[in-house]
């Protein structure tokens, strides 16, 4: 066998709306390089997996045809997911499934039910054009358009978003760690308008660079103001204000719907300037997440997340912490914790007790549905604090979660986590998320 080949030339198949120089862009290989023969199978993974990585594809196939020696072919196939998927989406207005079914008493009128019509894949350059109409316990309407190359380069895009919401129903403070409420039925009691737009600068296939200026708009009825003249500052009704966002992301995983191993880093730095309703407001977050395959099948992860802010003293809309989205200690669900400054350490231990796909669905854009389930168990420990505490019983002290549960994961990003759950107030739960860990 040859020491190297020469990969004359890559070949698409499937792709009836993907442009090739788009799955070229995200690939280590070009047209024409050599390559050492005993790598040839390590690259045409690697590859498919990148080509995964897009949310573009059900499935991909690579093979390797040799013309003769010292030169071969790749020959890749691609089977499409649908871009254009109008998204019926049913959305919990509370932090996850266990505070709105065993605190909230599963109550109907505390969900969100609307339409996400978007387009993954816009004339083939995967630009993104979507538009959400949502009713419910959140009225909005929105728009937002992502064009990810504006240079033939492929380095470099633009986007643009607005939004506007708005409620019946607020929490207007935290009370021993927990949100408190405030409703006016046939009055919205608080009102939101965002518009923004970004630049992105892709020099590689795993580092992103993102600047993005939002202004973001917030009225609110004289009842909240009353309730906590700290919502926004001065007792005021009203908060308008700038930011300004830099994200850096190193996503150097497998996956990066749902990672097994790799390396992935996301930084944020953002500056918020009051026009009305508050001063200033600066804040660090960082998350990083470290992923391993220690034997067949055996798996572990490392996640760390934290943030820091200055100043302490902004308005209650903007001192959370944990309890909300991914920032949270499993076994602490039911529980938020305010402060300026917190860090959130995971680690899991997982197996790949399947692994499947199941093939010749009688559906065009999901004719391959991939199934893989992960038994796990987990520990997590986390820490708040903030000048300001109050009532609360969760800042200043380490908290510790652990527990044993399951992550399924299939096609169009979707995953769902059981877990069963232990926190140091001897509590103990299932758990239900739809979310990323």
């Amino acid at each position: 066998m040859q020491d190297s080949v020469v990969l004359r030339k890559i070949y698409f198949s499937g792709n009836k709306r993907t442009r090739a120089a788009v799955m070229l862009r995200e690939m280590s290989v070009q047209q024409g390089q050599k390559i050492a023969s005993a790598d040839n199978e390590e690259l045409m993974e690697t590859n498919r997996k990148r080509l995964m990585n897009l949310p573009l594809f059900s499935e991909v196939i690579v093979i390797t045809d040799t013309l003769k020696p010292g030169q071969i072919d790749w020959k890749i196939d691609v089977k499409e997911q649908f871009f254009i998927l109008p998204e019926i989406t049913l959305k919990l207005a509370d932090r996850n499934f266990n505070v709105w079914w065993n605190e909230k008493n599963h109550n109907l009128r505390r969900l969100n039910a609307g339409v996400n019509l978007k387009h993954r894949n816009f004339r083939g350059n995967l630009e993104q054009l979507s538009a959400t109409v949502q009713v419910g316990y959140t009225q909005k309407l929105g728009l937002e358009y992502f064009r990810p190359y504006i240079d033939k380069q492929q380095k470099n895009g633009i986007g643009a978003s607005f939004f506007l919401a708005k409620n019946e129903e607020i929490y207007y403070i935290t009370d021993s760690n927990k949100l408190l409420f405030v409703r006016k039925p046939g009055n919205y009691i608080i009102r939101q308008f965002e518009a923004a737009v970004q630049y992105v600068h892709r020099p590689g296939y795993a580092t992103k660079h993102t600047v993005e200026l939002r202004f973001r708009d917030f009225k609110i009825d004289d009842t909240i103001a009353k309730l906590n003249p700290d919502y926004f500052q001065n007792a005021s009704r009203r908060l308008e204000l700038l930011e300004l966002t830099y994200r850096f992301d190193y996503n150097g995983v497998d996956n990066w719907n749902y990672p097994l191993t790799g390396l992935k880093m996301v930084g944020h730095l953002v500056g918020r300037q009051g026009l009305k309703g508050m001063n200033w407001q600066a804040y660090a977050h960082a998350e990083v997440g470290y992923f391993r395959k220690l034997a067949n099948r055996l798996y572990a992860a490392g996640i760390f997340r934290g943030r820091l802010t200055a100043p302490n003293d902004v308005p209650y809309y903007f001192r959370n912490a944990m309890g909300s989205n991914s920032e949270y200690v499993r076994g602490y669900e039911y529980y938020v914790v305010d402060g300026s400054q917190y860090a959130i350490g995971r680690a899991d231990l997982k197996f790949e007790a399947l692994n499947i796909k199941i093939r010749h669905v009688p559906i065009s854009f999901l004719s391959v549905i991939p199934i893989r389930v992960y038994p796990k168990i987990f520990v997590d420990a986390g820490y708040a604090t903030y000048k300001y505490p109050g009532n609360s019983f969760l800042n200043e002290r380490a908290l510790i979660g652990y527990g044993v549960g399951v992550d399924v994961v299939s096609s169009y990003e979707f995953k769902f986590r059981l877990e069963y759950s232990f926190n140091h107030l001897q509590q103990k739960g299932l758990f239900l998320h739809l979310d990323t860990e």
